[in-house]
């Protein structure tokens, strides 16, 4: 297939092209050129900006993964020049859509946040993320129809990834695991490779969303033993440590999060491989000589 993959040079953006090139899927990629401009040198490369998409306007394509939409005029303008030079347009969207964030076992379908009166849709902040992740699905819905989905993820861990990127270099240099959420706090996750994989399906299948892409629900407690047995030795956890890398209050207001319902993307092809494999595979890529990038905020 002809694919446009909006981003595609950091983080999840370059394992989803590696999942195509290696399908034998044609690319175009759409970015600013400016993040890592020499990867995948064989791949067509448009350049520019999404508050300037207009380059956009000069193909057509089987299927859209849009990687970088944040900010809800972006995402609009794509949209609109888009709507009628592709087939189908995936979105990466995000687990922080859901309006209650205590409420166990939410599918797909629960409520979403609703628009703060008075916010801006032009300018980006943690507080507006979730709202703009929601407007942007809306608005891509009203213009494709079922001919959109949007993937909504959390955690996503692996190699060029910085989520978990803390406890994979302490494996690697034989430190403490830090954790400053309280044992047995829920959490979920995905390894890139598997996101990847899934956002690629839905694309290349046109499978209408949404999706929450997500693994089990685990514990803090489960999930950092599974990563201490990819390196055994001494090494501990510190449930207490200065800083939080996990941001999740220890009251439980926002354990429903990482207690949501996978099953319809698993019905729809989400593999999702093991704890152990996934720390195993992030070990090794560090001790490669390897450096997680850090947090986005």
């Amino acid at each position: 297939m002809n694919l446009l993959v909006l981003g595609g040079t950091k983080n999840l953006g370059r394992h989803v092209v590696e999942a195509a090139l290696a399908a034998g899927h044609e690319l175009t990629l759409f970015n600013r050129g400016r993040t890592n401009p020499e990867l995948f040198p064989g791949v067509r490369r448009l350049i520019g900006e999404r508050a300037a998409p207009d380059v956009l306007a000069a193909g057509e394509w089987d299927g859209v993964i849009d990687l970088s939409g944040f900010l809800i005029r972006d995402v609009s303008l794509s949209a609109a020049l888009l709507r009628d030079r592709c087939a189908h347009y995936t979105f990466m969207s995000s687990i922080a859509v859901y309006a209650s964030k205590t409420a166990r076992g939410m599918t797909d379908s629960a409520p979403l946040l609703p628009w703060p009166d008075g916010a801006p849709e032009d300018e980006f902040t943690m507080d507006l993320y979730g709202p703009s992740k929601v407007r942007c699905e809306s608005l891509l819905n009203a213009t494709f129809g079922e001919r959109t989905a949007a993937v909504r993820s959390g955690f996503v861990v692996g190699p060029y990834n910085p989520d978990f990127g803390n406890w994979g270099w302490a494996l690697a240099h034989g430190g403490s695991l830090e954790c400053a959420a309280r044992p047995e706090q829920p959490i979920q996750y995905i390894d890139a490779r598997d996101l990847a994989d899934f956002l690629l399906r839905v694309t290349v299948e046109r499978s209408p969303g949404p999706y929450n892409a997500v693994g089990p629900t685990r514990t803090m407690t489960e999930l950092a033993d599974a990563w201490l047995a990819a390196a055994p030795g001494s090494r501990t956890v510190d449930w207490s440590p200065a800083t939080d890398r996990f941001h999740l209050p220890h009251d439980g207001s926002n354990d429903g999060t990482f207690q949501l319902d996978n099953s319809r993307a698993v019905a729809a092809g989400l593999r999702l491989r093991p704890d152990a494999e996934i720390a195993r595979d992030y070990l090794a890529w560090l001790q490669a000589g390897n450096i997680p990038p850090d947090p986005p905020h």
